[in-house]
């Protein structure tokens, strides 16, 4: 049997993807139309459909399934020989891609002691809530927020992740706070994006706050974790995505450990052949490091 035109596997791949041919098309570049004939045009060569037309969109075919687990890991090999072979000096370049939070409040403030110990690598940093593709070799690992359910992909969770209310000491000062009932009496910032949120962590602490309204909303954390800094409210947040502004004394924790709310809400994504790049390693190892040294520092 011929080997498929590597655009229409790029196609299938971005279809199963984005679960649409439009959005497909969108990221490719070319028409909607252009994409299905990509798409028909290697069914007919395998012989068999690849998707299942629905009312609620495209569904993979078992067929389909298998297809995409084979071909993402060669379309990553192809990407990979093609950058080794392009490469014209000794710098390394590892390609991370993470949402914007994690980016902006963990990551770039560490970024001095990666430098400091991974001197021959370039790290190339990009932030959006989308999870991005490894089959176009743009990025080598991915740092995700959500519940860990992903396919063709090796998953590392960050495991002793918290959710706590956090506030400012000059707030705590001026508002002191005994319990989590006087925290309805307070100013609440609310975001949307943490796993854990206000009502379900008052449920979870036995304080009923149905008719409780928030002073701030905002659909991403980083937004909420400022906005506490600056004493304007308690922020229910991650204690690991806060902790240089907790490191800085810009945040503290409200109450002590027994109201943290451990959650497993971020994820290290790579494909698995990307384990055995040594910049992809050596990054996965610093991570652990940095993140040993932060559960050590909130120990005291």
């Amino acid at each position: 049997m011929r080997i498929p035109p590597l655009k229409a596997i790029m196609a299938f791949e971005c279809i199963a993807r984005t679960k649409s041919v439009n959005r497909a098309a969108e990221e490719m570049g070319l028409t909607a139309s252009a994409v299905s004939h990509q798409l028909s045009n290697l069914e007919s060569i395998i012989g068999q459909p690849l998707f299942q037309r629905t009312g609620r969109g495209l569904i993979l075919t078992l067929t389909g399934e298998r297809y995409l687990s084979d071909v993402s890991g060669s379309l990553a090999d192809l990407s990979r020989a093609t950058e080794r072979a392009s490469r014209r000096d000794e710098v390394d370049i590892l390609r991370v891609h993470s949402s914007p939070t994690f980016g902006l409040m963990w990551l770039v403030p560490r970024l001095t002691s990666f430098q400091e110990i991974n001197g021959d690598i370039q790290l190339n940093l990009a932030c959006s809530y989308e999870n991005v593709s490894f089959t176009n070799g743009m990025y080598d690992i991915d740092i995700r927020h959500g519940y860990g359910e992903w396919s063709n992909v090796d998953v590392k969770t960050i495991r002793g992740e918290t959710i706590a209310p956090l506030a400012s000491p000059a707030y705590l000062a001026r508002h002191p706070v005994t319990n989590p009932e006087d925290l309805l009496t307070h100013r609440l910032i609310n975001s949307e994006t943490p796993l854990v949120q206000w009502r379900q962590w008052f449920g979870r602490v036995g304080v009923s706050a149905a008719q409780k309204t928030f002073d701030f909303s905002f659909d991403r954390s980083y937004l909420s974790i400022e906005t506490a800094a600056l004493g304007l409210g308690i922020a229910l947040e991650s204690l690991m995505v806060a902790s240089s502004k907790i490191a800085e004394g810009l945040l503290v924790p409200v109450f002590d450990t027994r109201y943290a709310v451990e959650v497993g809400a971020h994820h290290l994504v790579y494909p698995s052949p990307n384990a055995e790049l040594s910049r992809v390693s050596r990054f996965l190892s610093w991570i652990d490091r940095e993140l040993e040294k932060s559960r050590a520092n909130a120990l005291g």
